[in-house]
């Protein structure tokens, strides 16, 4: 039984949820640095937005005008419940409707396979962003 709900959410409105799970899940959990977590894409990216049964923000991820999904983050007792499959699913449906010929993701190495079974595929070396592996990842869409 699915005990979430995934929204468009927007940067301005949304921003202190959003802020809240990337800062538990990146910078407190995987010690991404601040000043590497917070740039000027946030307001003008589309944004999803996870939320419990209760409306408490469990999930996000955003998408990028050129295409790039990023800052997906899930917070760690709903991890493995599908939150990001939904999350991703629904930023796919996005870029579908903006007529995007691809999205691409610099995927944490360990996600990887997560990319993969939506068809993303490798495209370059595994390389290191804020001290962690990271492999970009790419999705031709129909």
């Amino acid at each position: 039984m699915k005990s979430f709900t995934v929204h468009l959410a927007n940067w301005q409105v949304h921003g202190p949820a959003l802020r809240a799970i990337r800062e538990t899940v990146f910078i407190h959990e995987q010690h991404v640095p601040v000043e590497l977590e917070w740039d000027e894409f946030d307001a003008n990216c589309l944004h999803m937005l996870a939320l419990d049964s209760a409306g408490y923000p469990i999930g996000t991820a955003r998408l990028l005008p050129d295409g790039h999904i990023g800052r997906m983050a899930v917070l760690k007792d709903w991890r493995g419940r599908s939150v990001g499959s939904a999350l991703l699913l629904r930023l796919l449906a996005e870029a579908r409707k903006r007529h995007l010929q691809q999205v691409i993701v610099n995927a944490q190495t360990y996600a990887a396979v997560f990319y993969a079974r939506f068809g993303f595929q490798t495209a370059g070396e595994e390389f290191i962003d804020a001290g962690i592996p990271h492999v970009r990842m790419v999705l031709q869409l129909p």
